[in-house]
């Protein structure tokens, strides 16, 4: 059996201010922006109305093609995403302290910095809800002493 994960896909606002997080910030890099077609299969999926406009994104990490995708939505607006987080994206950054100053600087909730550690590894935690209620989740492992 072959399992591969191949991306998560966040639906958004503005792409634009989007990409000021998960390019400018997190360092994802764009592979390609395309409008989509009425008979997207994002349509039916994401359960969007038919008469919004949807702009397709996917974005490289250093490892890995098209491992994380934005699809703005125009025309109707998205859902707040208020209360329980029912999911979150985990992202290894290199420098927490740096990428989180970047990330309050532009006014978004960031939680408190955690450490955790076990027998293999110390890392630091921390997470930030993005510009259309995305829990984002980021750690840094330590070097072990």
């Amino acid at each position: 059996m072959s399992l591969l994960y191949k991306r998560i896909t966040l639906c958004v606002a503005d792409l634009e201010r989007s990409l000021t997080i998960y390019r400018d910030i997190l360092g994802f890099t764009i592979n390609y922006i395309q409008p989509s077609e009425k008979d997207s299969f994002s349509y039916p999926v994401f359960n969007i109305p038919n008469e919004a406009d949807i702009n397709f994104a996917t974005l490289d990490s250093p490892t890995q093609e098209r491992t994380f995708a934005l699809t703005e939505i125009k025309g109707v607006p998205l859902p707040k995403q208020e209360g329980i987080h029912m999911s979150a994206s985990v992202i290894k950054v290199d420098d927490l302290n740096g990428v989180i100053s970047k990330i309050e600087a532009l006014g978004l909730k960031t939680t408190e910095v955690k450490t955790d550690e076990n027998e293999y590894a110390t890392f630091i935690e921390q997470a930030f809800v993005d510009f259309d209620g995305h829990l984002i989740v980021l750690y840094q492992l330590m070097e072990k002493s």
